[in-house]
């Protein structure tokens, strides 16, 4: 059900699906950003598919901001029972609700979901004040979520920039770890490999040699060469994943989703896809990445059989030679997974925003933030003074 509420120029509806928003006026707001996964192809399919559905605890309450007729801002969002999908591991927050007697669920969660990747932000017309217009987004917040009973608002993996601009109104930041690659003038992925130092570079060519030498070749597929068969393989591979960690296994998205994606939103998507020799055009294994405005993501992979360094390959080294052959400046492979930095990946810091409308869980976990923020930053820094580049940024 669409609420409204008037906010002195602007008028702030919550939308239950992203489809009653027109594709072409949310996408002019989400154009300029180089976070490809709040266009609403991505969104839609999500929720079209049935991998977003109240069933599975994500209610799609989407904020959209009007100036008479005119959509002006907007910001995917959802009402939360769980924090499934969200990869911001916030159980001691629940345990800290329950020792207080509060309420934890529901909660107002933005993001995208089941997307660890940074860059989530409110989309804003440049035909409006951006001050304006988020200080009326966050009003439009507040008013839903002491209105309905939700006991906090939280944002995930946020675009740094833009978080600054939400600590004035009472957001608190936890920090947290994700890597990313850059792309320093790189002219080949020799240059790459030249800029780590000699014990890194020789493992990660004695791994390249070793699947040469098992007859394994990895070819890229972008947009309209990526074969439709390719698909059904995709998500096998997805599935076969996300069973190796059963109760713990990410398997949020259906069959649906891949071939809508594959359908209607292949200008961005790349594949990656091992063969073995001999084995024709049957790949053996798979990444999928998504990529826009010089940025390029790692989203999900597989492999049919087991094959040593083969998710190297296919996750790291050759979306890193596609990203200097196609002069894309950063590659942020996913969280987790510290052999990332001995491959020239950095760590980074990442930051997630939480305001809590119970002023007394807002006090306590205020408290304890920013040791810990400091802590994460600490390590942050420690691990990366292990980083094999010779030169780093």
């Amino acid at each position: 059900m669409m609420q409204e509420t008037r906010l002195g120029e602007y008028r702030a509806r919550w939308l239950p699906s992203i489809q009653a928003v027109d594709r072409a006026a949310w996408n002019t707001l989400s154009g300029a950003e180089v976070f490809p996964f709040l266009e609403w192809e991505w969104l839609y399919h999500l929720e079209a598919s049935g991998s977003v559905t109240p069933e599975a605890g994500w209610t799609p309450n989407h904020l959209t901001l009007w100036s008479g007729h005119e959509l002006v801002a907007a910001a995917p969002m959802y009402l939360k029972w769980h924090s499934d999908g969200e990869f911001i591991f916030d159980q001691i927050w629940l345990e800290l609700a329950y020792r207080l007697g509060q309420a934890y669920y529901p909660k107002l969660v933005g993001m995208c979901p089941f997307t660890p990747a940074v860059g989530y932000r409110f989309l804003i017309s440049g035909r409006v004040s951006e001050r304006l217009a988020t200080e009326a987004m966050i009003r439009a917040i507040e008013l839903f979520c002491r209105e309905n009973g939700v006991p906090a608002c939280h944002f995930h993996y946020v675009d740094s920039k833009w978080a600054g601009s939400l600590y004035r109104y009472g957001f608190l930041a936890w920090t947290h770890q994700s890597f990313l690659w850059k792309n320093q003038g790189y002219a080949s992925f020799e240059d790459y490999l030249n800029n780590l130092k000699s014990n890194a570079r020789r493992n990660i060519k004695k791994e390249l040699h070793c699947l040469q030498d098992s007859g394994i070749e990895v070819r890229p597929y972008s947009g309209e060469s990526i074969p439709r068969e390719y698909l059904a393989t995709m998500y096998a591979f997805y599935t076969s994943t996300n069973a190796q960690y059963g109760p713990w296994g990410c398997h949020y998205l259906n069959r649906d989703f891949f071939e809508a994606v594959f359908r209607d939103y292949r200008r961005r998507l790349l594949l990656m896809a091992a063969f073995r020799e001999g084995s024709g055009d049957i790949p053996v294994g798979m990444s999928l990445l998504v990529h826009k405005g010089g940025h390029l993501f790692g989203r999900y992979w597989g492999c049919r059989e087991q094959i040593r360094h083969l998710h190297f390959q296919v996750c790291y080294y050759s979306p890193i030679q596609w990203a200097i052959q196609n002069g894309l400046q950063f590659f942020e492979p996913g969280i987790g997974g510290a052999h990332k930095l001995f491959r020239g990946f950095q760590l980074t810091p990442c930051l997630s925003l939480h305001r809590f409308f119970n002023s007394q869980m807002h006090w306590v976990v205020n408290s304890y933030t920013e040791q810990i923020n400091g802590l994460t930053n600490d390590q942050i820094s420690r691990l990366n003074r292990k980083s094999p580049l010779k030169r780093s940024w």
